[in-house]
């Protein structure tokens, strides 16, 4: 059996390209990330974007798929092209979990780098007084322990400012809705007042209408006595004659 769809009009192919691109679109911003440090909010905004994307492109290998195993049942597509489309998804799969493995690597090395500094902090309280002090005349603290302080302090900064962007947004969108709120109960008020005007003007249109009823009423019936005193009067001068 033929396709049904013209290849360049063909709707899969199109959605295979647009999920081509979107894995093209991930790999940049992956590269992006690897440029920013770990701390920074750059990262974790690529980051949380990079793992929205890569949902995405799940949800789009796995639709190609449904699809192809449903023109295959339905028999819209031929075998051989139904076997090319599912290598053509297989291609997409292994790419995926290329993804997955650069997401999850830079991921996994902040994790590990984390785990060793509370490692190292907690090995430098244990052995207080040993050789795992790295102690110099002008501190007496660990290094790493310092560094690891450091760098808390640093993560809950960029926390801080992330919060306090989103209370910013918080209360923007409260003052939208309160705009919209009060522009609404505004139209109310105008459209209750059309429907007021409305009903006055109906009810002033329905009196206009009897009224000009009566007046059409009586012009015929004056015009009937006109008509029957003109008879009557000549009927009168007929006799006379």
């Amino acid at each position: 059996m033929a396709l049904i769809y013209i290849e360049d009009n063909d709707p899969w192919l199109t959605e295979y390209e647009a999920c081509e691109k979107l894995f093209r679109e991930i790999m940049e911003q992956l590269t992006m990330r690897e440029r920013e440090s770990e701390t920074s909010q750059a990262y974790a905004s690529l980051s949380a974007n990079i793992r929205l994307r890569i949902k995405q492109y799940n949800r789009e290998i796995y639709q190609l798929k449904t699809k192809v195993e449903e023109a295959s049942k339905s028999r819209t597509i031929t075998i051989e092209e139904a076997e090319r489309r599912t290598r053509q998804i297989e291609l997409l799969q292994s790419k995926d979990i290329q993804l997955q493995k650069l997401y999850d690597s830079r991921t996994k090395s902040l994790l590990s780098n984390r785990n060793n500094l509370l490692k190292s902090g907690t090995s430098a309280f244990a052995d207080m007084g040993t050789t795992s002090w790295a102690i110099d005349d002008d501190d007496d603290k660990p290094i790493d322990v310092q560094n690891f302080k450091n760098y808390q302090e640093q993560v809950l900064q960029e926390q801080d400012k992330g919060l306090e962007e989103l209370c910013k947004v918080i209360e923007r969108q409260k003052e939208i809705g309160q705009t919209i709120s009060n522009t609404v109960d505004q139209h109310n008020e105008i459209i209750d007042d059309l429907a007021d005007h409305m009903d006055m003007t109906d009810q002033s249109l329905i009196n206009r209408t009897r009224q000009v009823e009566n007046i059409s009423y009586k012009d015929r019936t004056c015009g009937y006595w006109i008509i029957i005193i003109l008879l009557f009067i000549s009927i009168v001068v007929v006799a006379l004659l």
